[in-house]
This record gives C-alpha cells, sequence and structure tokens, in this order.
C-alpha cells in the first residue's frame, strides 16, 4: 500500500485560471496517492491542493497536436481545466491514482460496516444453536389436543 505522502508522479502542467481572460498558468504538479498539489511559478505562494475526497472524476480529456485538455470535476460540480504535453499523461495518472483511492475508500467503509454489525452477527448463531438443541435438552412438549369428528 502506498504511503498519502508518496510522489507518483511530478512535473510541468497548465491549469486554466478563473479570471476574465481565462489565461493558462503553469504550475509544478505532485501528485500522490491522495491529492493533487498545484505549485505556482513563484517560490513564496503556497501550492493549491485538490485532495481526492473531494474529486468526482477526471473528465473532457481532448488530444490535439500538441496538448491534452482535461477537466477535473469536484464534489461541488465546480469544473478545473487543465492541459499538459501530449506525452506526458498527467490525466491518465491523475485518473488511475483516483480510482485507486476510491477504491481504498470503498474498502474501508465496507470494513467499517461490518465491525459495525459485526456484534449482531455473533449474537445470531448463538441463538441459532439454542434453537437448534437436542430434544432430551429442550422442555417436552405436549401433545396438541385433537380435533372431535362432526357427526350428522
Amino acid at each position: 500500500m502506498k504511503s498519502p505522502d508518496e510522489v507518483l508522479r511530478e512535473g510541468e502542467l497548465e491549469k486554466r485560471s478563473d479570471s476574465l481572460f481565462q489565461l493558462w498558468k503553469k504550475k509544478r504538479g505532485v501528485l500522490t496517492s491522495d491529492r493533487l498539489s498545484l505549485f505556482p511559478a513563484s517560490p513564496r505562494a503556497r501550492p493549491k491542493e485538490l485532495r481526492f475526497h473531494s474529486i468526482l472524476k477526471v473528465d473532457c480529456v481532448e488530444r490535439t497536436g500538441k496538448y491534452v485538455y482535461f477537466t477535473i470535476v469536484t464534489t461541488d460540480h465546480k469544473e478545473i481545466d487543465f492541459r499538459c504535453a501530449g506525452e506526458s499523461c498527467w490525466n491518465a495518472a491523475i485518473a488511475l491514482a483516483l480510482i485507486d483511492f476510491q477504491n481504498r475508500r470503498a474498502l474501508q467503509d465496507f470494513r467499517s460496516r461490518q465491525e459495525r454489525n459485526a456484534p449482531a452477527a455473533l449474537a445470531a448463531p448463538a441463538e441459532a444453536a439454542v434453537a437448534a438443541a437436542p430434544a432430551e435438552f429442550s422442555e417436552p412438549t405436549r401433545p396438541s389436543p385433537q380435533p372431535k369428528p362432526r357427526t350428522p
């Protein structure tokens, strides 16, 4: 299992700004097993982090001669546009890391549901054992009264 801090991919990609002119800004991307960190060109600026728990999917992949364009859709349905050099395959790396994260999260959810339901599951076999006890250990049963035949 990969640690959350292990770097899966690092390199350059571009993010389209939210400003009026929607310029492409170069970022240094660092992909780990639980987030995509985007470092701006200026060294003093803080990186922006897109944590996978807030990402729905990687969408709208389009390839042109030089670039691959893709969109990351967040859980609040915000769309963030990126582009990268065609041979860099950032979109595929992010999509695979996101799927791996979602699978790990689904397994954790499943295991925690099993653990919550475990006490009830352990009690059920004990009750079944009592019901299946041999007749010699249970109380004797009385025969039920037979209905009397009707006479015309």
